[in-house]
């Protein structure tokens, strides 16, 4: 069938386009996006006659492939938004978001990052292996919980989607050990060995 057909249901996306976050400081939360997470900034709002008066708005991107987004994530500052609780955790949090996960090209870039993340005083909150992802739990100043990643190999988890999704071991969260990463003799989920377990 085409796609110009009619298909009962919705249209599959191909995937989510941009994240736009209200923040309660522009200025603070720009610094974690770019100096710690490692977004450019692409662009800003800016007053014209048709705005006199625009949101304080900045546009983000992340590499592809050596090529700039038209924006991965945007801020707006909302001066009203909550504080965050004075003790984050990750399963507690009364955010509408539980989390925004952000991919790195491969390992090696990940763990530069989680170094790089830890070298800035940022508290690690969980580290997870999980059956489709290599991840780290983090927040953002806004209490928003951000996790990095890497992908691992689509032959990994494409077998049994859920299994790797239900699969998870925590990792050391403070010190070198929270800097380690362990890819050797990864789980590959695959039905039929799930189905016969």
């Amino acid at each position: 069938m085409s796609a110009s057909q009619s298909t009962p249901g919705p249209v599959t996306p191909s995937g989510l386009n941009h994240l736009v976050l209200n923040v309660r400081n522009l200025e603070e939360s720009h610094a974690f996006w770019t100096e710690v997470v490692g977004f450019k900034q692409v662009g800003e709002l800016k007053k014209t006659p048709e705005r006199p008066n625009p949101a304080k708005m900045r546009f983000y991107s992340g590499d592809h492939n050596g090529h700039m987004n038209h924006h991965d994530l945007a801020l707006i500052e909302n001066p009203a938004l909550p504080a965050p609780p004075a003790e984050w955790a990750m399963n507690g949090m009364p955010m509408a978001i539980s989390h925004i996960a952000i991919s790195f090209p491969n390992r090696e870039a990940w763990l530069r990052q989680l170094e790089w993340v830890q070298s800035k005083g940022v508290k690690f909150n969980r580290r997870v292996d999980h059956g489709m992802t290599h991840s780290l739990y983090i927040n953002d100043p806004n209490g928003y919980g951000v996790e990095l990643l890497y992908e691992l190999p689509r032959e990994v988890w494409e077998g049994d989607i859920d299994a790797a999704l239900n699969f998870a071991i925590a990792l050391p969260t403070e010190g070198k050990e929270a800097l380690v990463d362990k890819h050797e003799n990864v789980p590959v989920f695959r039905a039929t060995e799930t189905a016969a377990e």
